[in-house]
């Protein structure tokens, strides 16, 4: 494998020549710089970024974690990260928390132990441990909070608009008519719940709805607790209902088969995250889309301009918290809106 002198040869400069327009340290001449670089491309050199990242106190690595990388919402989340990283020379290194506040923390303390440059974080419900938060501070590493807000960690947020989509969705179903609307909530400790859950409230009371405690049970985003949750709203008899996430929309469908409650000529349900495949369910599932990938780039770009604006070469800045991503009404078939509309026309 060549190495930096067979480069400094190849190209007859100096290996400081070399050094310089490889690490981008020093000003070099456009024709040098030419020069530098076919030979690069020529000999396959690849530059020791383990030693550059020593030297310069830089690993070019981003940590994330997630809560459950088995949720279909994540991957794409994760692939708008690794692009935008990508385009500007950082890795990934990927982890999943299962929302477990200890093993949250072991990848916490590993990130930062480890040095990478800086961490994207969807949190657990609950603060951040003694031993990570020492290590955060010491370390002076960024950290960008992703789609959910915590008090007990500082720095810049990106987040989806989620009260204003759960606003959106309940209010189209009242809008159709539904008179008891009952909710599927997330995991209890989080902000996306207490969003949506705000959201899902206020839509009531502008349509003039009663808030029933009895129409609102919590789940945990995982496709058993939509299920269990499914079983015991279907004794209270709504005619709509609004779910948090689409594995718990799955679980929840799963009751209504129990039932024998069949969607949307029993029930109308709006859920919460979109996916190509839905077209191919029956019904289609009508559903308040978060724009995933947009997210993860978002995210991305926000953490690496905070790591560009400690190099005084680059022109970083530390970017606006919170950025904030609306949500999209996708309408289908499980909420009932073409039967709606052709009963009430036909009324007239």
């Amino acid at each position: 494998m060549a190495n930096i002198y067979d480069v400094a040869k190849e190209a007859r400069v100096s290996v400081a020549t070399v050094s310089a327009v490889v690490n981008e340290s020093a000003y070099v001449s456009p024709a040098l710089k030419k020069r530098v670089r076919a030979a690069v491309r020529k000999l396959g050199y690849i530059t020791n970024l383990l030693a550059r990242g020593l030297a310069k106190q830089e690993s070019h690595t981003i940590g994330m974690i997630v809560p459950n990388i088995a949720n279909p919402f994540w991957p794409e989340v994760v692939r708008g990260v690794e692009d935008s990283a990508h385009a500007r020379g950082y890795t990934l290194v990927l982890a999943s928390s299962d929302d477990d506040l200890t093993k949250e923390n072991l990848y916490l303390t590993l990130f930062l132990s480890k040095r990478v440059d800086g961490i994207l974080l969807t949190k657990a419900a609950g603060g951040i441990k003694r031993d990570a938060a020492a290590l955060l501070k010491t370390t002076h590493t960024p950290v960008v909070q992703l789609m959910r807000s915590s008090p007990t960690v500082a720095g810049v947020k990106v987040l989806v608009d989620e009260h204003a989509g759960s606003y959106e969705g309940v209010t189209h179903l009242l809008r159709l008519g539904y008179t008891r609307v009952a909710m599927i909530n997330g995991l209890r400790g989080v902000s996306t719940s207490r969003s949506r859950l705000a959201g899902y409230r206020e839509a009531l009371r502008d349509w003039g709805q009663t808030f029933d405690p009895a129409l609102l049970v919590e789940g945990d985003f995982r496709v058993e607790s939509g299920y269990t949750a499914g079983i015991e709203l279907l004794k209270r008899k709504p005619d709509a209902m609004f779910i948090a996430n689409y594995l718990m929309a799955v679980g929840f469908m799963r009751a209504l088969r129990q039932y024998q409650v069949r969607c949307p000529e029993d029930i109308g349900i709006v859920t919460c995250d979109d996916y190509p495949w839905l077209d191919a369910f029956h019904p289609r599932l009508t559903t308040v889309n978060f724009p995933k990938y947009e997210l993860g780039q978002e995210a991305a770009r926000a953490l690496i301009d905070q790591l560009d604006d400690t190099n005084p070469r680059r022109q970083g800045g530390r970017p606006k918290s919170p950025i904030v991503l609306k949500s999209t009404l996708c309408i289908r078939e499980s909420c009932g809106y073409e039967r709606r509309v052709a009963a009430r026309e036909a009324s007239r």
